[in-house]
């Protein structure tokens, strides 16, 4: 049984032999800001049918993006997601289903996985792909820690403009690990390869790039995989799996490692999760990788086959030959990108890559021509892009919020560092809804 102070004196005990004089201490590091001081207000209990009617009403308070027209993006995209996804993975067997440590009862969730990191390797250009990362930023965190314990060196270099949550998540991993943490910033909109240039050196254990960037620009990902290399560290992209549609693949200009949200394969929004991190590298990293593989092979029969080929978390091999402590398996939400990507196929993905860029420089270029909106940067993009704007952009989101459209992300809510509207544009946008908010931009001239 577990050891459970019961007296005052025996929490004073337990405290002192953990070093600290009060549980408050323990505490420390969580931001005063985001501490409960008040105590929990739980309502009094209720019936069923009046629990399902106070749900209805709290459901009702919120608006769907079916409902409205979305310009929403910074990690977060409204694309379509077609029906056939839930019909399949609503099925018992896939809905219930729980990670595949036992092979011979769960081989259909193996052969899932393993066509997804087949689906996955074929995107990125890259050798092999785990299923098991909660998200695009967490990913990316993972990914960070790999290269250090890969390397042995304990710097961290981030070229360009990620997501700001994406670089939360990274210090957060890092945190107390003596990792150094650099970003690299330029005020076009993307790095300049010859400043990255003169900070990567024998101690970056990895460059770190998003392609395309947190304004939407695309980076010179070609120029700074070779800096990265040159100094002997490794190279990872954060990528919009949407975009390698149309997009080199990461692994055709030298990634080491490549990570992604997967949202924006047939899962929803979703209130910001669950969602999919996708992770994805060169074979050499395979025992380094955090999560698993499922592999395919063949039994005494000659029975096709498919179990956990590589599992290198704490649970299951020895604590001090674990990569990474990550658990949860987010089989469904990777279930769900894999009958996505099985249903539209190459040309499918190019052609909602397509979509989204052409209606993306549609939109672009209406905008700019209103007086006094510009783009802020003169970069290439993809589907997202920020405008400096005549007033406030949350002047324009809360006016435009109450005619049902959702106009794009304030920078500076995100950022602080900077000003504009990023503004976001999916397959699913139309020419009339693309019209119809130019015109309502037009009005705050």
């Amino acid at each position: 049984m577990p050891y459970i102070p019961n007296t005052d004196a025996d929490r004073e005990e337990m405290l002192r032999a953990i070093g600290v004089t009060s549980f408050e201490e323990l505490l420390k590091m969580i931001p005063e800001e985001i501490r409960l001081r008040d105590g929990i207000k739980i309502p009094s209990r209720l019936s069923e049918f009046e629990v399902i009617k106070e749900l209805k009403n709290l459901e009702s308070m919120n608006t769907p993006t079916s409902k409205v027209i979305s310009f929403l993006g910074g990690g977060s995209y409204d694309h379509y997601v077609p029906s056939a996804i839930g019909a399949i993975t609503s099925r018992s067997e896939f809905y219930t289903a729980y990670t595949p440590y036992q092979a011979e009862v769960s081989q259909g969730t193996l052969q899932a996985i393993y066509e997804y990191q087949t689906m996955v390797c074929e995107l990125t250009g890259m050798d092999i792909s785990n299923a098991s990362m909660y998200d695009g930023g967490s990913a990316l965190g993972e990914a960070a820690l790999l290269a250090v314990g890969h390397t042995g060196r304990d710097e961290i270099i981030i070229a360009g403009k990620i997501h700001p949550h994406y670089m939360q998540i990274i210090r957060t991993y890092c945190e107390g690990q003596d990792i150094i943490i650099n970003e690299v910033l330029s005020s076009r909109g993307s790095v300049l390869p010859e400043k990255l240039k003169t900070v990567v050196t024998e101690k970056t254990a990895a460059v770190i790039v998003q392609q395309p960037n947190f304004y939407g620009c695309l980076e010179d990902v070609d120029e700074i995989g070779t800096i990265a290399h040159e100094a002997g560290g490794l190279y990872i992209v954060s990528v919009d799996p949407i975009s390698l549609g149309l997009l080199a693949p990461p692994g055709s200009y030298g990634a080491d490692i490549v990570v992604g949200e997967g949202q924006v394969f047939g899962n929803a929004q979703n209130f910001g999760g669950p969602y999919l991190g996708i992770f994805a590298a060169k074979d050499f990293l395979l025992r380094k990788i955090p999560g698993r593989i499922s592999g395919i092979t063949v039994d005494a029969d000659g029975q096709r086959g498919f179990v956990l080929t590589v599992q290198t978390r704490e649970q299951h091999i020895r604590r001090d030959k674990a990569t990474s402590n990550i658990c949860t398996n987010q089989a469904l939400v990777m279930l769900a990108a894999t009958v996505y990507l099985s249903l539209l196929g190459k040309k499918g993905i190019q052609e909602v890559a397509d979509q989204c860029l052409q209606k993306a420089h549609y939109l672009s270029d209406a905008i700019t021509a209103i007086a006094g909106f510009r783009l802020k940067f003169n970069r290439p993009f993809f589907k997202e892009f920020v405008v400096e704007t005549p007033v406030p952009p949350l002047q324009i989101i809360n006016q435009l919020t109450n005619k049902g459209i959702l106009s794009g992300i304030d920078v500076k809510e995100i950022d602080g560092k900077e000003n504009g509207l990023l503004i976001a544009v999916t397959e699913k946008r139309t020419k009339s809804e693309m019209d119809r908010y130019v015109s309502e931009l037009a009005k705050f001239v």
